[in-house]
Order: structure tokens, then sequence, then C-alpha cells
């Protein structure tokens, strides 16, 4: 299969993310698990400043809406999530009852490495899209054992705030959306920079364990195709 064709998935992102968990924590134990958490803040923030960056270029203020406005992911077919909104005032509360990452996590045995992904991954991406917001988990993620992941936006969105949102999406279409070769590269190499940063020699390990076993899984046409992608 050449490089062209290899496309990664939801799957392979949640995977790689998984392995590098699995492997800090055996290695590290509590060092590892606060690694991959302190990873996972920088890579949501990351995200968020992108899609901030991309409402400003599309004449967009940082706001709640527009943060629903400029997600960088879509599911790879359709059914494959169940998200939607719960209420809109006074407060937005948004749900997840079906999740391909927990799926993927289920699928290869992952889903306690897998599940720190779910720990702030929200907050951290809203906060970097806008530092003085805030998301609260309200309901047991489904990864912890939960009915589903819920969600407290903390700001309310209006009637017009839907219709405008409705009709950005369409106008911007997919042109802020990066596919998953590029979000599997970003968390490998992100979370990959904080595993060494703060667990040293024992953090390259738990990153070369990761990728063997997720060749291992996939191919290494998997993992040769995120080369240079990012940073």
């Amino acid at each position: 299969m050449s490089e062209g064709t290899v496309s990664c998935k939801i799957e392979h992102h949640a995977t790689i993310f998984a392995l590098m968990s699995k492997y800090a924590q055996e290695l590290r134990g509590e060092e590892g698990r606060d690694a991959i958490l302190a990873g996972m803040d920088v890579y949501g923030n990351e995200r968020g400043r992108r899609m901030a960056a991309n409402a400003a270029a599309n004449g967009d203020k940082p706001t709640t809406i527009a943060s629903q406005i400029y997600g960088e992911w879509k599911p790879d077919y359709p059914g494959q999530m169940d998200f939607g909104r719960i209420r809109t005032t006074p407060t937005l509360q948004t749900y997840i009852a079906k999740c391909a990452w927990c799926d993927a996590w289920k699928k290869y045995d992952l889903l306690e490495f897998g599940k720190l992904y779910c720990v702030n991954i929200d907050n951290a991406w809203y906060q970097g899209f806008n530092p003085d917001f805030l998301c609260t988990p309200i309901a047991t993620a489904l990864s912890f054992g939960g009915e589903r992941c819920e969600f407290d936006w903390g700001a309310p969105v209006t009637d017009e705030d839907i219709s405008y949102m409705d009709e950005k999406k369409k106008e911007i279409g997919t042109s802020c959306m990066k596919d998953f070769n590029y979000h599997t590269a970003h968390i490998l190499s992100t979370i990959s920079k904080m595993l060494v940063e703060r667990l040293g020699a024992d953090g390259e390990k738990a990153v070369t364990a990761a990728k063997d076993e997720y060749v291992s899984l996939f191919g290494q046409e998997y993992l040769d195709v995120l080369e240079g992608i990012y940073p």
C-alpha cells in the first residue's frame, strides 16, 4: 500500500494514544499517568488555538457558539457517533451516547488506558479556544462506565445563535477540518514530547513500545504515513 492511499481513522488515533498511555503507566505508574494527562492538556489547548484561529480568519469571535462551529474532525461514517444537545439555556449542555474512541479502545482491550483521553480533553480544547471558558463534565464518561458523556459549556446559546451556526457550517463546509492522518500525527507528536520531557529514557521506551504495537496491529504504512505531517 502506498502512502498516498493510507487513510488513518478515529480507530488509529484512539489506539496510538491508548498504547502510549499503556506503556507510560506500565513503566512509570502514577508518574506515567500524570505525564499522559499533562500531554492531553497541551494537545487539547493546541487544537483549541487552531480552532480559534480559524474562527478569526472567518470573521468570528471566540464565543461558545463559534466553538461549536469550528470543530476539526467529523465521524468516519454516519452512525459511528451519537451526540447532540441536551439544552441551550441557561447554559449549553451536550451529550455523547456512542463514541468511536471508546469502541476502538474496547476492540483492542485498551479501555483502561484510553480513558485518560477523556479526563480533560473537552475542557482543554475549549480553554485553548478561549482561556476564559470552562467545560464541565456533568455525568460519568462512557469510558469510565457511564451511560453517556454529558457536558456543560458554561454559557447559553440562543435560537438565533443556532441558526447562525447552521448557516456558517454550510458556508465553511469542511475547510477547517483535518483528516485523521493529521490528528493521529498530532497526538503522537504532542504526547511523545511530553512523555520524553517528563519521563526521560522511560518516556522514549514507552513511545517506542507504543509504535511497535501500533505497527503490529495496523501495519508499518500506518505509522509511516504520519511522518512530516505535524508539526
